[in-house]
C-alpha cells in the first residue's frame, strides 16, 4: 500500500495547497529515532551546542519572508502575529544559548568527604545528564512557538539530546520548511542533520512514543490526544516521562470593588484577551466570574460593546471550526444561559465571536452545567454571574488545574485591603501562573517563568517556556569516591570548565 500523502490546505478555503510530505511508517519512524540517537555524541559540546542555537535563530530570521508567507497560508494567523512569533521563537533559542553557556543549569554539587558527619560522607559529585532523544508533538495554534523548534525542541536541543518531531498536519508544509534551516544550522557546526527528525502522519506519532530509543516527550494539544500518548509513554515496557499541555479554562475572578471600580477596562480588556488569535491561545479565559447587580451589569455591558465589534476570523482548520459550533450550540442550549453576543458561523469559512452568562449557582453541583467548566476552544468565554463570595468560591473549588487564574482587584484591594489575598491564596492551588489586574493571554519567555499547572493542566510539574523547561529533559547522577583523573571535567575540583557550583556547601559563581 502506498504512503499516505501529507496535503498542505488553506483553512481559508477548505482547499488543499500542495502535497509536501508522506505519512511515515513504523519502519521510517525506526529509521528516523535510530538516526537521532547517533548524533547524540555531537552534542556533548556546550560550545558548540550554544552556536548551534544561535545560528538556528540566525537563519531563521534570515528566511522571515519565506517562513511566515508559508505559515500564513497553512493557518490564516496573519504575518503579523506570525513574524512576532518567529521573533519570540529565535529570541527563545538565543535564550537557552545563553543558558547553555552560562553552564548554571548542570546543577554541579561537590562535597568532599566528611568523617565528622553522621553518618559519614563520602565523597560525592552531583550534576545533570541528557536523557536521550526526545519526541516532540507540534501544537496547532503556535506553528513557530510550539511546533518543530518551538520551546520543546529547544530546550530539548539545549540539554543536548537529538529530537525527533511529529508535525502537526495542520502546517506539513512550515514543518518541513523550518525542519531544513535548523538542520542547516547544524551541518554549519558539524552536527549531523539527523540530530532534528522530522515525521508526519497520526500512526508515526504513536510509532514514535513507544520506540525504545525514545527517551522523554513533549507534548502541546488537547486532553484526549495528550491523555491517550501520556497513558502509551506509562504503559512501555521502559516507562518515560510525558510532559503535556492539554487543555485549561484559566479562570478569573472580578471582585464586586473591581467591577465597580473599572467596568469599562475590564469588559474591554476581556473581550481582547478571549478573541486573541480567533481564542486559539492555551491561556485564553474561558470562565469569568463577575458579580451580580449593577458593577456586573456594567462590565457585561462593556464586553457585549467590545465582542460585538469584532470581526469574524478563520479558525486553524475546518474541524475545529466544527468542534466550536458543535461546542458553542450545546452550551447555549442550557436553561438558564443566556447569549448577549451568540458565538458561532461568521460564513462559510470563518467563526463570529461571542460569550455566555449563567447564574454561577448553577455551576457549584455536578450536573449538565460541568460543560461550562470544559474548555471550548475558539473566541467564546462564560461569564458565571456569582451572588456573594461564598457562591463564588463554590465554584473555584470545581476547577480541575489550569494554566492560569486571574483575580481583578479594586486599587484599596490590591493595596491589601479586602479579599485580595484570600482570593489568591484559593486561586494558587488551581493553576501555574496567578496574574493580578492583569490578563493570560501572552506568555512572557524569561527566566521566571511557569507555563504549566495541575492536571489536566498538564501531565507534570514543569515549565514549557523559560529557562527552567530545560530542566525536563536531563537526570542527575552522582559519582561516588571517583578518582579524580576519571571524572568529568565538569565535576573536578578546578572546575575547568568554570561552571557555577556548589562547593562543600558554598556556592560559587
Amino acid at each position: 500500500m502506498a504512503a499516505a500523502p501529507v496535503w498542505s490546505v488553506d483553512p481559508r478555503t477548505g482547499k488543499q495547497r500542495e502535497q509536501v510530505a508522506v505519512e511515515a511508517t513504523a519502519q521510517e519512524v525506526d529509521s528516523v529515532v535510530r538516526a537521532a540517537h547517533g548524533t547524540r555524541a555531537a552534542l556533548a559540546d556546550r560550545t558548540v551546542r550554544t552556536a548551534f542555537l544561535r545560528t538556528a535563530a540566525d537563519r531563521l530570521e534570515a528566511a522571515r519572508e519565506q517562513l511566515v508567507e508559508v505559515a500564513d497560508a497553512e493557518t490564516a494567523l496573519g504575518p503579523v502575529r506570525l513574524t512576532g512569533e518567529l521573533a519570540r521563537t529565535c529570541y527563545q533559542l538565543r535564550a537557552f544559548a545563553d543558558i547553555v553557556e552560562e553552564g548554571a543549569f548542570l546543577d554541579v554539587v561537590i562535597n568532599h568527604p566528611d568523617d565528622t558527619a553522621t553518618p559519614p560522607v563520602p565523597d560525592l559529585r552531583r550534576y545533570k545528564v541528557p536523557l536521550g532523544v526526545v519526541a516532540v508533538y507540534s501544537a496547532s495554534n503556535f506553528p513557530f512557538a510550539f511546533s518543530v523548534v518551538g520551546g520543546d525542541t529547544a530546550s530539548a536541543l539545549a540539554a543536548g539530546n537529538p529530537v525527533v518531531v511529529k508535525s502537526h498536519p495542520d502546517h506539513p508544509g512550515l514543518s518541513e520548511l523550518v525542519a531544513k534551516v535548523v538542520r542547516r544550522a547544524a551541518a554549519e557546526h558539524g552536527i549531523p542533520v539527523e540530530v532534528l527528525g522530522l515525521v508526519h502522519g497520526f500512526e508515526a506519532g504513536v510509532e514514535l512514543i513507544k520506540h525504545p530509543l525514545i527517551a522523554a516527550a513533549g507534548f502541546t494539544g488537547s486532553i484526549r490526544g495528550g491523555r491517550a500518548l501520556f497513558d502509551a509513554a506509562a504503559a512501555r515496557p521502559v516507562p518515560i516521562p510525558f510532559h503535556g499541555e492539554l487543555g485549561s479554562l484559566n479562570p478569573v475572578v472580578v471582585t464586586e470593588a473591581a467591577a465597580a471600580e473599572r467596568a469599562e477596562a475590564i469588559g474591554t480588556g476581556l473581550a481582547g484577551s478571549m478573541t486573541l488569535g480567533v481564542g486559539q491561545f492555551c491561556v485564553k479565559p474561558g470562565l469569568v466570574l463577575v458579580p451580580s447587580g449593577a458593577a456586573g451589569d456594567g462590565l457585561v455591558k462593556s464586553l457585549t460593546d467590545a465582542v460585538s465589534d469584532t470581526d469574524a476570523g478563520v479558525l486553524l482548520d475546518h474541524r475545529m471550526r466544527d468542534n466550536f459550533l458543535a461546542g458553542v450550540a450545546e452550551r447555549a442550549q442550557l436553561p438558564e444561559v443566556e447569549t448577549p453576543v451568540t458565538p458561532g458561523a461568521g460564513g462559510e469559512h470563518t467563526v463570529s465571536a461571542g460569550f455566555l452568562t449563567v447564574p454561577a449557582g448553577r455551576l457549584a453541583d455536578e450536573g449538565a452545567y460541568d460543560l461550562l467548566l470544559e474548555e471550548c476552544f475558539g473566541p467564546v468565554t462564560v461569564v458565571a454571574r456569582y451572588d456573594d463570595d461564598d457562591q463564588a468560591r463554590s465554584v473555584l473549588s470545581r476547577l480541575p488545574g489550569n494554566l492560569t487564574a486571574t483575580v481583578h482587584l479594586s486599587t484599596q484591594e490590591a493595596a491589601g485591603e479586602g479579599r485580595g489575598a484570600e482570593i489568591l491564596a484559593e486561586l494558587t492551588p488551581l493553576a501555574g501562573r496567578v496574574l493580578v489586574n492583569g490578563w493570560p493571554t501572552g506568555v512572557a519567555v524569561a527566566p521566571a517563568q511557569h507555563h504549566g499547572g495541575p492536571y489536566p493542566a498538564t501531565t507534570s510539574t514543569s515549565t514549557s517556556v523559560g529557562g527552567t523547561a530545560i530542566e525536563r529533559w536531563l537526570r542527575p547522577v552522582a559519582y561516588q569516591n571517583t578518582p579524580e583523573a576519571l571524572l568529568p571535567p565538569e565535576l573536578r575540583d578546578d572546575n575547568p570548565l568554570g561552571l557555577p557550583r556548589r562547593f562543600n556547601n558554598h556556592l560559587e559563581r
